[in-house]
């Protein structure tokens, strides 16, 4: 049987970080769902879909082929062929998903490909409803959170970094935004499974808390 650590939280709470760390601690293999989402968003972008046109959303996905795959031990998103890796963490594309994401069509699309990976491999996935609906049995279930203000500042500095010009309170609102709407969409809407362990990572730094959530995989396993 395989393994499996579900990651769940709110956007910019650093789930996408530390599930790497932890998967390179444990050997486990990382799937980047929200990576997968934004793929998705990217394709309606480019298709020059409106994120106000729900139903038009759910034709389209259709004609989207998003897979995984691995080039020198790092995970790469395929979008009909294409690497799009590069194309993935702009705020546009992330305002796109969590309004894309939240259609059905949309998500029966990619959760199968999830469970399926889930299936075969030892795996650590992260999103927005790993534990609640794509992986419920998972071994592990984390709920990463943080307050908005520290999430909005670790975006902001991630942006600086890359010489992007932005804004920290329109940050700090879009994160505040998004949460209600991934809290409150009809299809899997973001919550902490009843199981799930809480870790608010305001006042922790990224290697104290893959640290502590390698510990909890850790003495999991040996508890089988």
């Amino acid at each position: 049987m395989s393994y499996c650590v579900a990651i769940d939280g709110p956007a910019g709470a650093g789930k996408s970080t530390i599930a790497r760390l932890v998967a390179k601690k444990m050997n486990l293999v990382y799937v980047d769902t929200g990576a997968m989402y934004r793929a998705m968003a990217l394709f309606m972008l480019r298709e020059k879909v409106s994120r106000d046109d729900p139903e038009g959303i759910s034709r389209k996905c259709e004609e989207a082929d998003i897979t995984i795959g691995y080039e020198n031990g790092e995970q790469v998103v395929y979008l009909n062929g294409e690497n799009v890796n590069a194309f993935l963490r702009t705020e546009e594309v992330s305002g796109m998903a969590s309004v894309s994401s939240a259609q059905k069509a949309v998500r029966v699309k990619l959760v199968s490909l999830q469970k399926q990976l889930a299936k075969t491999t030892d795996v650590i996935m992260d999103g927005r409803d790993i534990g609640t609906c794509v992986l419920p049995d998972a071994d592990v279930k984390i709920y990463l959170t943080a307050s908005s203000s520290v999430r909005a500042k670790r975006r902001y500095d991630e942006l600086q970094a890359k010489g992007e010009k932005c804004s920290l309170a329109e940050i700090e609102q879009d994160i505040i935004d998004r949460d209600y709407r991934d809290m409150h969409r009809e299809e899997s809407p973001l919550r902490r499974a009843e199981d799930a362990i809480l870790v608010d990572t305001s006042d922790m730094t990224i290697e104290e808390v893959a640290e502590k959530i390698s510990g909890i995989c850790e003495a999991k396993k040996r508890s089988f």
